[in-house]
């Protein structure tokens, strides 16, 4: 795909070619997870980043990296004026020293452990399993000045075996190795409360997934749900958080969801 054909594909979709510049007042800075918008990177890496950045997102989270080499990656986000604090890899089956070589290239801080295969969802000793391999990848990853992180969906919320398999993370991952990436839909849809958890674990959450749930628990742009938005951010630093990623897993219209989220968040006081 040219550039030419790339323009008009974001026209029909509701791109943000005519979008104002971006407030010079919003703090902090706030970000984009990239597998909301993974269909146009996968059609143009660069021209998707040059979009992100013109709705006014600093920061971007990678899920992958679409066949393309960190250092092109890193010149491209250098030139859009974003870093790239946190990515999703595979810690618990990849090669960590080849995930922590991308990281350093490309400027992570962050490596977030992004889901869980269901044969590591059975018992409590597999999550206890889990737990340690996290805390082992922690380790490894301190010695390159990097961190990892672990990104919850909602089923590590549903009792297994009397106890809840999030806590059971919680308490047996290092809190001086591991971080936890709170994903606001997923914790809502599993009926449970983030303020809870920032209050129980303080300084615990380094990150989040911005994102917001309907009447019928389904997932929507940030601002069009249900969810107490300023009341959550309220509390952002007694949790530790430092880095917000706008994400929404199925989008009708990628860039417009992020543009919309963006102008939710661009009218709160933090």
């Amino acid at each position: 795909m040219n550039r030419r054909e790339f323009v008009e594909l974001a026209a029909l979709g509701t791109f943000v070619s005519m979008t104002p510049p971006p407030r010079a007042t919003l703090r902090p800075a706030l970000g984009v997870q990239l597998y909301t918008v993974r269909a146009l990177m996968e059609a143009s890496v660069p021209l998707t980043l040059e979009q992100v950045a013109r709705v006014g997102y600093t920061e971007v989270e990678f899920a992958g990296y679409f066949g393309v080499r960190p250092s092109q990656l890193r010149r491209w986000l250098d030139d859009f004026g974003l870093t790239a604090p946190a990515a999703h890899v595979s810690l618990l089956d990849g090669n960590l020293e080849q995930i922590f070589d991308a990281a350093s290239e490309l400027g992570h801080r962050y490596l977030i452990q992004a889901a869980l295969p269901l044969l590591e969802r059975r018992s409590l000793d597999a999550y206890r399993r889990v737990a340690a391999s996290l805390n082992q990848a922690g380790e490894a990853a301190r010695k390159r000045e990097l961190a990892v992180g672990y990104h919850n969906h909602d089923f590590e919320f549903r009792p297994l075996g009397g106890m809840v398999p999030y806590d059971v993370l919680l308490a047996e991952t290092d809190p001086a190795l591991v971080w936890m990436e709170m994903d606001l839909y997923w914790i809502s849809k599993a009926e449970r409360d983030p303020l809870r958890y920032f209050a129980a674990h303080p300084a615990r959450f380094r990150l989040c997934h911005l994102k917001d749930i309907d009447r019928r628990g389904k997932m929507t742009e940030v601002g069009s749900g249900t969810l107490d938005l300023r009341g959550i951010l309220a509390q952002r630093q007694k949790a530790g958080l430092r880095h917000f990623f706008v994400e929404h897993d199925h989008p009708r219209d990628p860039m417009a969801s992020v543009q919309a989220s963006y102008n939710y968040l661009d009218t709160l006081s933090w």
